[in-house]
């Protein structure tokens, strides 16, 4: 990193941490990711220029996939018997979702076929945009309204679960922090691992990375421990300020219809998610907060996250946010068509 860099991302953290106290301070659910969120979303739309380096938010996914892995215990494997249906249902929801929202774009906001269906893709953000940089399409609005979503899920599912008290009263207790070099083999080790499926094409390939090797490690007793507080806490403060650093430089002035537009489909698709959760919570004998994380159309990284945060099983979560994006990359270039390439 250079000064200006360096520099950025020090203003970025002050921030970001500075929203994490206000939204304790207010009493939000999962404060450490809302609150920088804004707060860096704010900062960015009155104009400065924030960031997070690449290098620290590529380890900030492998740390987060070395939790999510540490929660995992042989009766994880009894619930899972109860997941197949579940895992159906988030292809039927994927399709529900996408030309829901689509539709919406289309008819509300004028947008065209290919436009509106990159827009309302339920997630894959990465993906998506380079799918976009190749088409026929509005590339602005496609990047404005997948950062809304992704945005305002991070803000609403949370109070959505503390606001119905959604939250499974049979609580995740994750067991002592594991000691420092025993992380730090681990963190090599995920990174290593990450990077592998990086080469490999997989979606969210460093948080699998640090998944992967948790999870290998825990269930079968080599590794006890979860990461600890004082690391993961800070990890969370960085992901809400990257997701409200997607703001960054832009004004509501000139990203007024973009910014309704992606909120409105938030809302659609928020509604929809919700109901479908209902569902899979009633037949599978899933938490509704679980379920409802599960079939958000937010980040990986960022449910993820929020399920260790509200104490909901962050594997079921993983599982099915994972097998989304896997199914989106399949259907994205199948839907929008040939046609829609550029020439």
């Amino acid at each position: 990193m250079n000064f200006p860099e360096l520099r950025q991302f020090f203003i970025t953290l002050l921030i970001g941490t500075a929203g994490a106290l206000i939204a304790i301070a207010i009493g939000f659910p999962a404060p450490y990711l809302i609150g920088p969120a804004l707060a860096v979303t704010f900062a960015g739309l009155a104009g400065l220029r924030l960031g997070v380096p690449l290098i620290v938010r590529n380890a900030c996914f492998v740390i987060i996939g070395i939790s999510m892995g540490s929660t995992v215990t042989p009766e994880i494997f009894v619930a899972a018997r109860t997941w197949p249906l579940s895992f159906v249902m988030v292809f039927v929801a994927i399709i529900i979702l996408l030309f829901s929202a689509a539709w919406v774009l289309q008819r509300l906001f004028r947008y065209d076929r290919t436009t509106a269906l990159l827009a309302a893709s339920p997630g894959h953000l990465g993906y998506v945009l380079s799918l976009a940089a190749e088409m026929r399409c509005d590339l602005r609005a496609v990047s404005i309204s997948q950062s809304v979503r992704v945005l305002a899920l991070t803000i609403s599912v949370p109070l959505i679960v503390e606001f119905f008290d959604l939250a499974d009263t049979d609580v995740i207790v994750l067991p002592d922090a594991m000691s420092m070099p025993i992380f730090v083999v681990m963190l090599i080790a995920s990174a290593g691992f990450g990077l592998l499926f990086q080469r490999w094409k997989f979606p969210a390939a460093l948080l699998l990375g640090g998944v992967f090797v948790s999870i290998s490690t825990h269930i079968t007793g080599t590794v006890s421990g979860a990461v600890p507080n004082w690391l993961l806490i800070p990890i969370y403060v960085l992901l809400g300020s990257l997701i409200g650093s997607r703001f960054s430089g832009l004004s509501f002035a000139d990203l007024r219809l973009a910014i309704v537009s992606g909120l409105v489909v938030t809302v659609v698709v928020m509604a929809l998610a919700g109901g479908i959760a209902v569902i899979v919570s009633y037949f599978a004998n899933v938490p509704l907060d679980a379920a409802l994380i599960a079939f958000s159309p937010g980040g990986l990284e960022t449910m993820a996250a929020m399920a260790v945060m509200l104490h909901a099983d962050p594997t079921y979560v993983g599982a099915h946010h994972v097998l989304r994006l896997m199914f989106l990359s399949v259907l994205m270039p199948l839907v929008i068509g040939r046609d829609a390439r550029l020439k």
